[in-house]
């Protein structure tokens, strides 16, 4: 007799109060019932209900059994659905969170992929610079830029975070081109007033972290007006790679100091990791992997 069946019926028995009541839910015989949980007793070799002919108790094994029935017969259902789920189209809603400019200008060509992929899904995209809580504010999944604190949320890395040093041609042809990140004291630097700019840049020499003061006649605390002055060839400036991509592809915007790397920041997607993974964030999970990983 089928083990994980008796512990099924051992534990709707306890859950319905008899036999009789089971045997009419499974659509057997109140004999076959006894038979499943004899079958239990005998091969654990202790008895797991006290039954009379008015009533039936749980013994001190019977409850110890029946807790950890439960928990197994939820383990295999959750594996069941988990398998099933793969087979399925991913149809619905996905909320995702993102920083603003990363969800602008690197996320939502990923999400318009994504749509095009499974058009029964739809996305609702939240932007925004402060941290979410998945769970209070109902998100399926959030793109982190910065070191992860330790959290019940799963994680898959993605590409590293990094700001380029770049120019216009037309400044380049006019100023010359830094060959150092010393020399960008000799240019004008147009600087984000923002937490990872300011007047100092940092880059990598010699495995050692290094920053280097920088002035110019152009502040702003705009990362789309800095790219935008950049492009006009005011000056040379330090913009996320992934706003300048499609910029250092046209060659409309150079990249300066390749060889001194400026530090990176660690990116991934998180989603909390006591939800099932279901059809549509595993797809969604697999897209932003493709695209940014």
């Amino acid at each position: 007799m089928d083990q994980l069946a008796s512990m099924r019926i051992f534990v709707k028995v306890v859950d319905l109060g008899g036999l009789t009541p089971v045997a009419e839910a499974e659509r057997m015989s109140a004999t076959m019932v006894g038979k499943h949980l004899r079958q239990l007793e005998e091969r654990l070799g202790v008895r797991l209900l006290n039954r009379t002919t008015r009533r039936q108790s749980l013994t001190e094994a019977g409850q110890l059994y029946y807790e950890r029935c439960k928990h197994a017969l939820a383990e295999v259902a959750a594996a069941d659905a988990s398998v099933s789920s793969m087979a399925s189209a991913p149809r619905g809603l996905l909320r995702v969170s993102a920083a603003m400019l990363f969800g602008i200008h690197a996320l939502t060509p990923v999400v318009n992929d994504y749509l095009a992929r499974y058009p029964q899904m739809r996305v609702e995209l939240h932007l925004n610079d402060r941290i979410v809580d998945l769970i209070d504010e109902n998100m399926d999944a959030a793109i982190r830029v910065g070191k992860l604190p330790d959290s019940s949320l799963a994680a898959r890395p993605l590409r590293p975070y990094r700001l380029i040093v770049c120019a216009a041609p037309a400044y380049l042809q006019a100023h010359g081109a830094p060959t150092a990140p010393d020399e960008l004291r000799a240019h004008n630097c147009i600087s984000f007033l923002g937490v990872w700019s300011q007047d100092a840049w940092s880059f990598t020499l010699d495995g050692a972290e290094r920053h280097v003061g920088v002035d110019g006649n152009f502040k702003v605390n705009s990362v789309h007006a800095l790219r935008s002055a950049a492009l006009q060839g005011l000056g040379i400036a330090f913009i996320p790679e992934t706003m300048i991509g499609d910029d250092l592809a046209s060659g409309a915007l150079v990249e300066l100091l390749a060889d001194y790397a400026a530090p990176v920041r660690p990116l991934n997607i998180v989603y909390p990791s006591t939800r099932l993974v279901t059809p549509k964030l595993r797809t969604f999970i697999d897209c932003v992997v493709e695209h940014l990983g």
